[in-house]
């Protein structure tokens, strides 16, 4: 399998992708395509001792930035690492594509050169998000601020596939983030995708609280990309501020330090559970190859994790499977 990575994405780029690149060759037994600037990536390399064995480098002279705005992947820097590395993909290159910079640009790319898969509305942004029982999908997590009642359908029939064929999920639970759990709550929108999906094939449970998407309410959170995007942000937010939390009271003293060292094994546990990094990519759901979208800090382990899930997406032909479930809806 050849998995193409954007070697200029992400805060930590490039030295922490070449990184989880190292890693993910030994680690899962692939071939890499590294897009970007050619003589930085071997520079980066030799000087980090960092091992390009297996990896193809296609020179890009341009970087996006977390800055630029969407549209410039195809102007101002149709010439970046992450353009071409789309276009490898759209043109069979490769069987994947991974990348940790521009969310909104890579959206923007995925829909206009990689392209949707025949009857999808929009591509979507499914992140993997921790719980009291572990992981919960959250689809869309800010691809679209603006959705339809069939928008939110179709993320639950992407979002059930993903969590059953990668995650391994027996008939995940799909739940309608909404202000109550009664059937007639919410917005126009909401109460259209609720009767959509609860017409569905799809194990719909219902609408779900904000409150109870972090106490395991369902294995998929369907929801419109703004409301998406503020839970995504409000969950970071919590924990990194709880477990500062905790860092701070076991650190207070000399008798709390005493206890740390009893709880040591326990709170690194716990606080691996919390870790995005665990799940370090969230896929662009609907795209008619598999992207996957790295979190912008990515560091080493974060890429390693995410080009696992991204093989794993390619092993179980989840686009294909996507493209069965929609000509079957229509």
């Amino acid at each position: 399998m050849k998995i193409i990575v954007d070697a200029f994405g992400g805060d930590n780029a490039p030295l922490e992708i070449l990184k989880g690149c190292e890693a993910a060759v030994k680690s899962l037994d692939i071939d890499i395509i590294l897009t970007g600037r050619e003589d930085e990536i071997r520079k980066v390399a030799e000087e980090n001792q960092i091992s390009l064995e297996r990896m193809e480098i296609v020179d890009a002279p341009e970087v996006l930035t977390m800055e630029d705005h969407a549209g410039a992947i195809m102007k101002e820097k149709q010439d970046s690492s992450m353009a071409e590395g789309l276009r490898l993909v759209a043109e069979g290159k490769g069987d994947a594509f991974v990348s940790a910079g521009n969310s909104g640009a890579l959206v923007v790319g995925a829909t206009m050169i990689v392209k949707r898969i025949k009857g999808i509305k929009r591509v979507s942004f499914a992140p993997m998000v921790p719980n009291s029982n572990g992981f919960f999908m959250l689809i869309d997590g800010g691809a679209n601020v603006d959705c339809r009642p069939e928008m939110l359908l179709q993320f639950g029939i992407m979002g059930s596939i993903y969590l059953e064929k990668v995650i391994g999920v027996e008939k995940p639970r799909i739940g309608l983030a909404n202000v109550g759990t009664e059937d007639h709550k919410g917005g126009e929108l909401q109460r259209q995708a609720f009767a959509m999906l609860k017409e569905s094939n799809l194990n719909f449970i219902g609408n779900i609280e904000a409150r109870d998407i972090s106490n395991d309410g369902a294995d998929v959170v369907v929801t419109d990309g703004f409301t998406g995007n503020i839970i995504l942000k409000m969950f970071e937010g919590v924990v990194t501020m709880v477990m500062g939390k905790f860092k701070e009271v076991f650190t207070k003293n000399t008798k709390n330090k005493m206890a740390t060292a009893i709880l040591l094994k326990d709170m690194t546990e716990l606080k691996k559970t919390m870790d995005y990094n665990e799940y370090g990519g969230a896929p662009v759901m609907g795209a008619s190859k598999p992207v996957f979208k790295v979190h912008g800090s990515a560091k080493a382990r974060t890429l390693e994790s995410a080009l696992r899930l991204t093989k794993a997406y390619v092993e179980k032909n989840v686009t294909e499977e996507i493209s069965r479930a929609i000509t079957q809806q229509e």
